[in-house]
């Protein structure tokens, strides 16, 4: 035998100390993947010269792309050729001109965070297995929960904002019927939330996935502006336990996906605490103006929420998903909510302190190193900086609501503009809903 040669070790006709994939071409080919990438996305990303996107119907799509998986593999050539297609035939999110839902724009640092956990692939549910994320995350809910204006608090990080949403409510469920947990639903009474008629549709859908029913979401009635109205809240608590169900979360909005209104925290957290209500604050686009002095007015109150839920990825341009839950609990509730205590994973005998296992807190089992895009981002540019860049948002979207043009001709000055492209409409509506005296 060769000296330095393996003895091939073969079990079920399988050789299991041979080579998985051709490492060299592996290599080659995320390089120029890499090599690609930073063509024709990141240096066209501000480009008013390219198109949005090469808009084409499903049917004609299907057919231009190779979609088909084969019993045999493609060569690098091919799949090359397909990344390519991947991206000229996929919206850019980061062109001047992309125009959607409370997102858009690329953040070189969120990129370039993001490229490396995609490459280090870590899952942050233990201390041993994500040491870095894990105490990276910590350090950004510390400083979001200093943002609330809590002294202290817990959060973790959920896969959106209708996720963190849910955990809320659920939380918010646990701390009035600890019951819950064992004994399940059968048990209890009928429990009612009250919300914004102008709120997130993921009210109902978590009313629905928790097993509360969407009959039992209460909505209240909002004033011109969009803003919830705190005197029909207090009256439909009332309706509700005339009828004999148990009133138990209220959940606000700071910031509406369509008109972009402000619920009046202060007054809605006066009504929670005379009835004993757990009062969560959707914040999920709206929270980015606690960063800022000039307009972090809009959420006055927030510090008296039991709950927050706010979404880095919209206004601060952190990469989807970015989107934490912050509980102004001290006392361990998350875990208590939604631990398991799975022996094989959160062993208490470890060495090191388990307290920094924050699996037992979450839902999820794997779960994203998401905060590591925005603390990325975070220490890039400093808390003076995204201040900046929630400001810059508003100014322009005081330009854009000021001037006398069609939205349909919005795409003749977006260069202009060149940021925050998304959030141009709902922040103009911000300002027309809430406009300062």
């Amino acid at each position: 035998m060769t000296p330095g040669k393996k003895i091939p070790i073969f079990v079920d006709g399988v050789v299991l100390n041979g080579p998985q994939t051709d490492v060299k071409a592996g290599e080659k080919f995320v390089e120029e993947v890499c090599r690609l990438i930073m063509e024709e996305v990141v240096l066209k990303a501000t480009d008013v010269n390219e198109k949005v996107c090469e808009w084409q119907p499903p049917e004609q799509l299907r057919q231009l792309l190779d979609l088909e998986m084969r019993d045999t593999g493609e060569s690098q050539d091919k799949l090359l050729k397909l990344c390519q297609d991947v991206i000229h035939f996929s919206v850019k999110t980061n062109h001047p001109r992309f125009f959607n839902q409370l997102y858009a724009g690329l953040d070189y640092y969120s990129l370039a965070a993001r490229i490396i956990t995609e490459a280090l692939n870590p899952s942050i549910y233990t201390y041993e297995v994500s040491p870095v994320f894990l105490l990276v995350e910590e350090a950004v809910l510390k400083k979001m929960i200093e943002c609330v204006g809590w002294k202290e608090g817990d959060g973790i990080f959920n896969p959106g904002g209708s996720v963190s949403n849910m955990c809320a409510m659920n939380l918010a469920r646990y701390r009035h019927c600890p019951d819950i947990k064992e004994k399940g639903l059968s048990g209890l009474p009928r429990l009612i939330l009250f919300t914004s008629a102008e709120c997130h549709y993921s009210m109902k859908k978590a009313a629905s996935f928790l097993g509360i029913g969407t009959q039992n979401v209460y909505f209240v009635e909002t004033d011109g502006r969009g803003k919830m109205i705190p005197e029909d809240l207090e009256k439909q608590i009332w309706q509700a336990r005339q009828e004999g169900a148990v009133p138990f979360l209220v959940c606000a909005t700071s910031g509406t996906t369509v008109l972009g209104a402000f619920d009046p925290l202060d007054e809605i957290a006066e009504v929670c605490e005379r009835h004993g209500l757990w009062l969560h604050v959707d914040a999920s686009w709206g929270g980015s103006a606690l960063v800022s002095r000039k307009h972090r007015w809009l959420l006055h109150g927030i510090h008296r929420a039991d709950s927050v839920a706010w979404n880095p990825h919209k206004m601060l341009m952190a990469g989807i998903q970015c989107s934490a839950l912050l509980v102004k609990d001290k006392s361990d509730l998350l875990k208590k909510c939604y631990s398991a205590k799975a022996t094989y994973l959160f062993q208490q005998d470890k060495f090191y302190d388990v307290s920094y296992d924050t699996g037992d807190k979450s839902i999820q089992c794997s779960r994203r190193p998401d905060a590591f895009k925005f603390w990325m981002t975070w220490k890039a540019l400093g808390t003076s900086g995204l201040e900046e860049r929630v400001n810059r948002a508003f100014a322009l979207s005081r330009y854009v609501h000021s001037l006398p043009v069609r939205w349909s001709a919005i795409p003749e000055f977006v260069p202009i503009l060149h940021w925050p492209k998304s959030c141009i409409k709902t922040l103009a509506a911000v300002q027309y809903s809430r406009s300062a005296p």
